[in-house]
């Protein structure tokens, strides 16, 4: 059956080609583009980003290749409240976030999805690597892995739920992005060969420090980076200035390598440890949200990631509350940070996730 679409669109070639499937199977659509914040307003050149306006003329040009209508919604403030403030508690707290991942929760399937039934729209569709099916034994809506391992996206959509997931498209899940920019060079689309953004969109560079301490005006003052057992062994640049497991650009030499293993906001210290000292074979999460089953029950073997780029790792999870999960690896993992998230699998269908704490 046609529905109503209304299409995320930032710009790049995977919305662009989203655009062009949905229309192409027959939808009634509209290319809809967040305006998420002024550039200038955090720090970044014009040109710099996804929601550069360089980028909102990107896909309007393409909808209006394609014949569809094109609106630009102006959704600064809840941005504002929902991610980047989100961001920059979290890195206070002594936490690495993970901010697409409350992007996707908050904005791309809560507030344009809110505009998209208030305009009479049926569903969303992005250009996500991944698979939305429902399953008629369970009744439940799946999110399952795209058929590209290596741009598979489902780690960054645990956090949908059933009800994001029965409105959601997401025609790309099953193409591979080298089919994704064939598509968009056949049709003459002038982003076909536009790279693709690798760092957080309202970040500049990877210097998450600099851009925190100019988004909200603060000095994060220094204090002792100290070992596991308490002894004080330096002075750190400011909390926010380092990451579970980072080594890099401590700043102090200690005759041997020395990484990031834990911040404690509430003493201003950064402890630090020897590799080895870093392996963990359990975590705990909250904040989580199931999606092939409504809980777990008893202990089930799955397979887990903790950060976006890991493998899969084999673990055994238990639900510990109504709100979080207690998972258990097989073998040790390296640096697991609170913050992050810890996204379960059964195969290629996502279970669920939560933010390690």
């Amino acid at each position: 059956m046609d529905k109503k679409v209304l299409i995320a669109m930032s710009g790049g070639v995977d919305s662009s080609v989203t655009a062009l499937l949905i229309k192409q199977a027959g939808h009634e659509c509209m290319g809809a583009t967040m305006n998420l914040f002024q550039n200038e307003d955090i720090g970044l050149s014009p040109e710099k980003s996804c929601c550069s306006s360089a980028d909102i003329c990107d896909a309007e040009n393409v909808c209006k290749k394609i014949g569809i209508d094109f609106r630009v919604f102006n959704l600064q403030e809840k941005f504002k409240e929902n991610v980047i403030d989100r961001f920059i508690r979290a890195y206070e707290n002594g936490a690495t976030p993970n901010p697409c991942i409350d992007c996707n929760r908050f904005m791309k399937f809560g507030r344009l999805l809110e505009r998209a039934e208030a305009l009479g729209f049926d569903c969303v569709a992005t250009g996500h690597y991944a698979r939305v099916e429902f399953n008629e034994e369970t009744g439940r809506w799946l999110l399952r892995k795209a058929a590209d391992a290596h741009k598979d996206q489902t780690y960054v959509l645990y956090s949908l739920t059933q009800e994001m997931l029965s409105h959601c498209i997401f025609p790309l899940g099953s193409l591979t992005k080298d089919e994704v920019r064939g598509i968009a060079a056949e049709n003459g689309f002038a982003n076909a060969a536009k790279a693709e953004s690798q760092d957080i969109c309202f970040v500049k560079g990877q210097d998450y420090a600099d851009f925190i301490e100019y988004y909200t005006g603060k000095i994060y003052p220094p204090g002792d980076f100290i070992d596991l057992q308490g002894n004080v062994i330096g002075r750190h640049k400011g909390l926010i200035r380092y990451t579970i497991g980072q080594r890099k650009g401590l700043g102090v030499s200690f005759g041997e390598p020395m990484y990031v293993f834990d911040k404690d906001p509430s003493n201003n210290t950064v402890t630090l440890a020897k590799d080895n000292e870093l392996f963990t074979r359990e975590l705990d999460a909250c904040d989580i949200n199931l999606i092939s089953m409504p809980e777990i029950k008893g202990e089930l073997r799955l397979t887990a990631r903790a950060r976006y780029n890991q493998k899969e790792q084999p673990a055994s999870v238990v639900q510990t509350a109504p709100d979080s999960i207690h998972v258990t690896f097989d073998e040790p993992q390296r640096a697991i940070a609170k913050g992050q998230a810890v996204v379960l699998y059964d195969g290629d269908i996502v279970v669920g996730g939560g933010t390690i704490v």
